[in-house]
């Protein structure tokens, strides 16, 4: 759904490009298209949708602040977090707003706010921030960082779509 979305206003408009890097719209709506397509396969029914979007050798780096008084860091490999994921029972859906795209060649950079659900419940938002690298079959995701912080912050990352 996202990216029908995400196709139709590409028709219409072009990204902006960033002073220091030269972009096209083609390069950007490419990336763009390819993270709406991960974020979409995180919501899929078909568990091993996701893989299809990551690069196995990739590194997965959570900002949890779900707990202000004990913040960590956690790390997790994509071949790791795709195994489990794939062992998965419950119905997810992500929603990202793709705020700042940037394209150099094979890599990109997507960043933007987010909110996660589980079984229809806000479950935690945050940023997300996708290094993203062009193969052969299309944009991947290789590296992910995200912050995680409770459904009762998401105001504080201009998440318009959450009902307060």
């Amino acid at each position: 759904m996202i990216r029908s979305i995400l196709a139709a206003a590409l028709a219409v408009t072009a990204t902006a490009a960033s002073a220091q890097l030269t972009m096209t719209p083609t390069d950007s709506g490419k990336v763009m298209l390819a993270a709406a397509d991960f974020i979409d396969a995180i919501g899929s029914d078909d568990k091993s949708a996701l893989a299809q979007h990551m690069i196995p050798e990739g590194t997965i780096f959570v900002h949890n602040r779900m707990d202000p008084d004990n913040p960590r860091v956690d790390i997790v490999s994509v071949a790791d977090h795709l195994e489990r994921w794939s062992k998965g029972k419950r119905k997810t859906s992500e929603r990202m707003d793709f705020r700042r795209i940037s394209v150099d060649g094979d890599m990109a950079q997507v960043w933007g706010p987010y909110s996660f659900e589980v079984d229809g419940k806000l479950t935690h938002c945050g940023v997300n921030s996708l290094s993203m690298v062009k193969t052969e079959s299309g944009w991947k995701v290789a590296n992910t960082s995200f912050t995680m912080v409770p459904p009762s912050d998401c105001y504080k990352y201009g998440m318009h779509w959450i009902e307060e």
